[in-house]
């Protein structure tokens, strides 16, 4: 018996979840929204992250199990191949695929293990292939949450810079497919180690969490059951509390200050990043306020300069005159939903094209972390300053959706519902 939930969505009495959110904290953070989600309607949920994430899901409330390899090794594995910084972009291309062949024959293992008793599967980009086998060998709906638009389309150049807006459409998606394919051919081996699929997904969907405005002509090319969900990406705007009290009144101490923060990201010298960061907003006689993530940087409290090791961005972010970041999905999300200007210092992945559909739409400045200088940071700070953009990026946050986890949750209940139409979903109860 199907009936209405909170959300619009038809869903039956409960279901059993499987939420599977391999890579760094900025993969972690939609499922732990939608694992809260999900609960919050009554379902049973297991949330299964990179072990070295399991503690900040619990900050948040979250139950969660440890899969897989930790987030921080694989980050570092990145940050010490010198082929990731390659000219070379066929060295570049190699060092990808060797990441993503890591842990994923424990992360197979481990997934196998968790999979039986579940109604669905659910997972993010960074492990889809992985959660796919694993789905198919339990006989299991999959749902993948894309942070990002990935599948092969004309509208979003593969190659984020401005020659490669200008490589026609048709073949733009040729590459897109290509990429993929050489993904899959990377994770060959462990895949056939694992064994065969011999099951098809019972559904599958490729739910879209992220604003498809930002990539013009995009919608028009999804395929069906790739719905359009909204942001669902911003764990702190979501689940984020009030700031420490000696900064709060450090914030109302002084003008609104440049927030900095470059997440789970290494930035090479964090002395010579902080003697920029100190120059320019010297120069621009502006305050600084830093989060120093993974960077190694004490914390710091004087009148013109705040460190902190993490802030929560929904309640810094109004109060700053820019954020300065590396372009995050979830960052970005909650700098827009802030309605702060942004200049965002792409390092790797989607962070690029992040930069350039925000600076395209005159809401962001955008530039290579490798590239920050005080004069070139200075230049950006300033095209972010001017009234014409803060004007765009006020409209922007007067319009953003924020229900693009309650959509993702109604699409995966409704992935049940056609998966199973005449199961009776009785159970109940929940982890934690």
């Amino acid at each position: 018996m199907w009936h209405r939930n909170r959300g619009g969505a038809e869903r039956g009495l409960t279901m059993r979840a499987l939420l599977a959110f391999t890579g760094s904290r900025g993969d972690a953070q939609p499922g732990i929204l939608l694992a809260r989600e999900l609960l919050a309607r009554g379902h049973t949920v297991t949330l299964a992250l990179s072990p070295d994430l399991v503690e900040f899901a619990a900050t948040h409330g979250i139950p969660a199990i440890g899969f897989g390899r930790d987030s921080a090794e694989l980050l570092y594995t990145q940050h010490s191949d010198r082929r990731f910084r390659s000219p070379d972009p066929r060295q570049r291309v190699r060092a990808v695929l060797a990441l993503q062949r890591r842990g994923v024959a424990c992360a197979l293992r481990e997934l196998d293990v968790l999979a039986p008793g579940h109604d669905v599967l659910v997972t993010g980009m960074a492990g889809e292939e992985t959660a796919e086998r694993v789905a198919r060998r339990a006989g299991l709906p999959l749902a993948a949450m894309h942070f990002f638009p990935i599948h092969p389309n004309r509208s979003v150049p593969v190659i984020p810079t401005a020659w490669g807006a200008r490589i026609p459409g048709a073949l733009n998606c040729r590459i897109w497919s290509t990429l993929r394919w050489a993904r899959d051919a990377a994770l060959a081996l462990p895949f056939a180690e694992f064994g065969a699929m011999e099951n098809p997904l019972p559904e599958r969907v490729s739910i879209q969490a992220y604003d498809i405005d930002l990539f013009p002509g995009l919608a028009a090319e999804l395929p069906d059951r790739h719905p359009i969900v909204g942001f669902a990406v911003d764990v702190d705007g979501c689940l984020g509390g009030p700031v420490d009290a000696e900064l709060d009144a450090w914030l109302d101490a002084g003008p609104a200050p440049v927030y900095v923060g470059f997440g789970s990201m290494t930035v090479g010298d964090p002395a010579a990043l902080m003697a920029v960061l100190r120059a320019v907003c010297a120069h621009r006689g502006q305050r600084l306020l830093l989060a120093a993530g993974w960077a190694g940087i004490e914390p710091v409290l004087t009148p013109e300069v705040a460190i902190a090791e993490k802030l929560d961005h929904a309640t810094v972010f109004p109060r700053c005159v820019a954020a300065v970041h590396h372009g995050g999905a979830g960052t970005t999300a909650a700098a827009l939903r802030a309605g702060v200007p942004q200049v965002i210092c792409a390092i790797q992945a989607d962070q690029p094209y992040w930069g350039r559909a925000l600076a395209r739409l005159g809401l962001a400045g955008a530039m290579r972390a490798a590239e920050l200088s005080e004069r070139r940071l200075t230049a950006l700070l300033d095209l972010v300053a001017a009234p014409d953009v803060a004007s765009r990026v006020a409209d922007y946050a007067s319009q953003f959706s924020g229900d693009g986890v309650s959509r993702a949750a109604d699409e995966v209940e409704s992935l049940v519902r056609l998966s199973f139409p005449t199961a009776s979903l009785d159970h109940v109860g929940r982890l934690g």
